[in-house]
């Protein structure tokens, strides 16, 4: 299979196989009009099987829900048809409105315009706590 060069755009790679659609999802990569691939269950000598986005054009990612969706995805901007930026994402500290808080007795249930904010307490686990309540990210 053949997937195109991209010109100017970004391609996130090393995506854990099975979860590039969940990506994508979140990403609004279905509104965009320009060419977007997923490529699922690619080969790949570090993963064994992975996932890859590649998005023809240069647009604003969370780089944070990245890492929350899936820590050690790989994001690659293309300028010229070259390498212009390579960033390894990690798991963040903070997430902000990426996941709603489940607690109904929480401050975000009532003011609606409070962001969803979480902090990481635990990263061997990848364990979030919501920063108003505490109650642990599900």
């Amino acid at each position: 299979m053949i997937i195109g060069q991209i010109k100017d755009g970004i391609v996130i790679d090393h995506i854990t196989a099975g979860h590039g659609m969940n990506l994508y999802n979140f990403l609004g990569l279905d509104k965009l009009d320009c060419q977007v691939a997923l490529i699922k269950n690619a080969e790949s000598v570090k993963m064994g099987r992975k996932d890859i986005i590649k998005i023809d054009r240069v647009i604003d990612i969370d780089m944070n829900a990245l890492g929350y969706l899936d820590p050690g995805v790989t994001v690659n901007i293309i300028k010229d048809g070259k390498l212009a930026k390579r960033q390894s994402i990690d798991i963040p500290e903070r997430i902000e409105n990426v996941i709603k808080c489940k607690n109904p007795r929480c401050i975000t249930t009532v003011e609606q315009e409070l962001p969803h904010i979480f902090t990481l307490k635990d990263k061997e686990n990848r364990v979030y706590r919501c920063l108003y309540c505490e109650s642990k990210a599900k």
